[in-house]
């Protein structure tokens, strides 16, 4: 690791801590030439599949987007941000294991939201109400009385391919 003060090669690593139940690495280390210390990190990056978006645009997953959406949806709520990002390490690690090159982003969205019911039923409301589209509140509430917490994420609703979940 290149020394940041003086970008000399030669650094010590002087200790070591596992992050993140073992997906993250800090490490302090000591620059050999100018005696300067620093901190380095060390995170595990895994490959998660494109999304496919309603109109047909592929994105990235991003983990920021969802945790944008539902910190909107648990403020002033009893749920806390380490909820949160467990809530989206589930994410990724059940899309780790799917092993998919791309998936609908809806069946994302009723993923978070059934996790989301788990922990406040409110917040799931108030997730469902921007998540959704509807045209007034009787057809928010029809949405919500048709009750969609199933399990929609599984290897049984691969498609032939296997490249994209099916409903």
């Amino acid at each position: 690791m290149h020394c940041p003060s003086c970008h000399a090669q030669d650094t010590k690593v002087i200790e070591t801590r596992i992050l993140q139940n073992g997906m993250a690495v800090r490490r302090r280390r000591r620059c050999d030439d100018c005696d300067k210390r620093f901190t380095t990190y060390e995170n595990f990056t895994q490959q998660l599949p494109a999304l496919v978006k309603a109109d047909g645009r592929r994105e990235n997953f991003n983990r920021e987007k969802i945790i944008k959406g539902l910190t909107k949806a648990c403020q002033k709520r009893p749920v806390s941000r380490d909820q949160i990002h467990a809530l989206i390490d589930g994410l990724e690690r059940h899309l780790a294991e799917l092993s998919l090159k791309e998936i609908r982003s809806d069946l994302i969205g009723n993923y978070v939201m059934e996790e989301l019911y788990k922990l406040d039923p409110v917040s799931y409301v108030r997730f469902a109400s921007f998540y959704w589209t509807f045209n007034d509140v009787q057809d928010f509430v029809s949405n919500l009385e048709k009750s969609p917490l199933q399990p929609l994420i599984n290897n049984e609703s691969l498609n032939s391919k296997g490249s994209q979940l099916e409903i």
